[in-house]
């Protein structure tokens, strides 16, 4: 991640620091996620997930009435226009070196932090997008309704903008040549802004939630919080399983998933022993080979996908609950994409939390002084990097546990909504593909997790 030292561990953890050998761990594993089908196929016989929308507790009205004041809507567009006119400062005047904060705040604050962030509060890059800020504020002062653009949005368009922009980022962060540089940072996100405002003015600030990356990805995390709105915009207390069954199949929604899940086990093989040699002895430029392998790892997590959830539309006979119309298998898909969301965010936090940690704190030292010349703006410039948290067995035993965590409950996702599409009947069978898919995944994500 990045072309600085700096900028390439992304953890501390290796083989050694397991609470148990590899072998035994990844056979536990297996062993725990098979236990839980069983379990859940006893005793998890009706759906009782919320995917229509209206699960939750509202929240007290006073903070209800805060949260959806036009005053702090508009506070939190403020800050977010400062804070994106800030990032410019070291972007455009500062060095081209590792002393700028720029390629911190892109790879590290804002896509890595905006895991722990959303989870706990929601889908907060909507909140705060300068760019949404920027397009708002602009149709605002000359008058123009920023709902509507000059047409409306294709139908049939879904999230496939967005699935785009996640892997161009993807690609930016982890096989561009100098991709931690001045000139290639500002070279894609100049291309990344003029695709969204051009967007938004043409479709209205809807274009925002279909095609902008950072929001999409905010959202899709931000389904796990505590906190969210029901469909009737109400802001509740709820369960997060809730909030994540609530997720509607739609176009390039299993295309955005399978991004989030395949470049972060691609991340992971590329510091493997094995696919640097590769590299080294093909004689190709690294940026084909890693093209070539993001790309690969991408589409082979998302045909994976694709062929399981066929073949649980065959074995669950293709019919809903209520023994009505079949479902269709191409929508199986997407009405499972769902319950990979976990598994990304524990991968996500597995293989980013000590790059978070220690380049979260480097970063936010070096932005006291963007433009290079001594001074210290936000008085950070003298913090010590403090590594109490990224001990090499507690990076371990994180690691193990989010990605375990993150698969049980996506097999609780699968299962609660096999439920509702197959026959109750065939439900459990029907899930079985799911549960094999779970456990090739937990297994080749731990395997490229530990390879070094």
């Amino acid at each position: 991640m990045g072309t600085y030292p700096e900028l390439l561990a992304h953890g501390v953890g290796g083989r050694q620091d397991l609470p148990l050998p590899l072998p035994y761990l990844v056979v536990a594993v297996a062993l725990t996620l098979l236990a839980t089908f069983v379990a859940l196929g006893a005793l998890w016989r009706v759906p009782r997930l919320d995917r229509t929308g209206t699960a939750g507790q509202p929240v007290p009205g006073w903070l209800g009435g805060l949260v959806d004041a036009p005053a702090s809507r508009w506070t939190l567009r403020g800050a977010g226009l400062l804070a994106g006119g800030y990032f410019c400062v070291g972007l455009l005047a500062g060095p081209d070196s590792p002393e700028n904060p720029t390629a911190g705040v892109l790879y590290v604050l804002l896509w890595v932090g905006l895991v722990p962030v959303s989870l706990l509060f929601g889908p907060v890059w909507r909140a705060v997008n300068p760019l949404r800020g920027l397009y708002l504020l602009v149709a605002t002062a000359a008058g123009r309704d920023p709902d509507r653009g000059l047409r409306p949005l294709p139908g049939g368009l879904g999230l496939w903008p967005a699935a785009v922009g996640l892997f161009a980022f993807v690609w930016l962060e982890l096989v561009a040549p100098g991709r931690a540089t001045l000139p290639v940072i500002n070279a894609w996100l100049a291309g990344y802004a003029l695709v969204m405002l051009v967007g938004a003015v043409r479709y209205g600030v809807g274009w925002f939630d279909r095609a902008d990356p950072f929001e999409v990805y905010s959202a899709l995390v931000g389904r796990l919080a505590v906190i969210g709105r029901r469909a009737d915009g109400v802001l509740v207390w709820r369960n997060p399983m809730d909030g994540i069954a609530g997720l509607r199949p739609e176009p390039g929604l299993v295309a955005v998933v399978t991004v989030l899940l395949g470049s972060t086990m691609y991340d992971s093989l590329s510091t493997a022993p094995a696919w640097l040699r590769f590299g080294q002895e093909s004689g190709l430029p690294p940026v084909v080979t890693g093209t070539v392998g993001i790309t690969g790892v991408i589409a082979l997590v998302a045909l994976a996908l694709l062929a399981v959830t066929r073949v649980a539309a065959v074995v669950g006979r293709r019919a809903d609950a209520a023994g009505g119309e079949p479902v269709p298998a191409g929508r199986v898909a997407g009405e499972l994409a769902h319950s990979i969301v976990p598994v990304a965010v524990g991968y996500l936090l597995a293989h980013y939390y000590a790059l978070l940690v220690l380049e979260g704190q480097r970063t936010i030292a070096l932005l006291a002084d963007p433009r290079g010349t001594g001074a210290d703006w936000l008085g950070t410039a003298d913090w010590s990097i403090n590594t109490a948290l990224i001990t090499p067995d507690q990076v371990a035993a994180l690691q193990v546990t989010v990605i375990v965590l993150g698969h049980l409950l996506g097999t609780l996702l699968a299962h609660d909504r096999a439920l509702y599409l197959f026959p109750r009947a065939r439900a459990v069978t029907g899930q079985l593909p799911m549960l094999v898919l779970m456990v090739a995944y937990t297994v080749v994500g731990l395997l490229l997790l530990y390879a070094g």
